[in-house]
């Protein structure tokens, strides 16, 4: 089992509509670099920190855990789509997602407590320049968050 941290906006996805859908599909990753690790790196069972990202209160709200494995994101053959993707075709997907169920949300581990924290400080989220949107976790880092967060 693997560990990531997913980034996502509250107001276009929230951990609260995770919640309530149980489980979905975690489509609209448009980086090359994040579309490799969805593709090649990120396998049923592994966990996820969810972190809010462009809004007041940036940081990890909770978990989830992949459930399916990737396949294409449909977005990118869908013209009406933000994400459509002209040089995409069914035969050539060049987009990929995965599916994530809802484990339980964390209280908000802002992004300045995690910078102050020793322990995640070779962290790619906590270093400057750092937009990937899908990023991996180590068991150490992955274990001090849990420990921000009282658990």
């Amino acid at each position: 089992m693997s560990y990531w941290l997913f980034k996502t906006e509250p107001d276009t996805f929230s951990i609260d509509t995770l919640k309530q859908q149980k489980v979905s599909c975690w489509e609209g990753v448009r980086n090359y670099q994040a579309r490799n690790m969805l593709r090649d790196e990120v396998s049923v069972g592994d966990e996820v920190l969810i972190y809010y990202s462009s809004c007041k209160h940036v940081g990890v709200v909770g978990i989830a855990t992949v459930v399916r494995a990737c396949y294409p994101d449909h977005t990118q053959f869908e013209p009406q789509s933000d994400y459509f993707d002209p040089k995409a075709t069914p035969e050539t997907p060049r987009w990929f997602m995965v599916d994530v169920a809802y484990q339980r949300h964390l209280p908000l581990i802002a992004l300045a407590e995690m910078k102050q924290n020793p322990a995640l400080s070779e962290m790619p989220l906590v270093k400057k320049g750092n937009r990937v949107s899908v990023m991996p976790v180590t068991t150490a880092q992955w274990q001090a968050i849990l420990a921000m967060a009282g658990e």
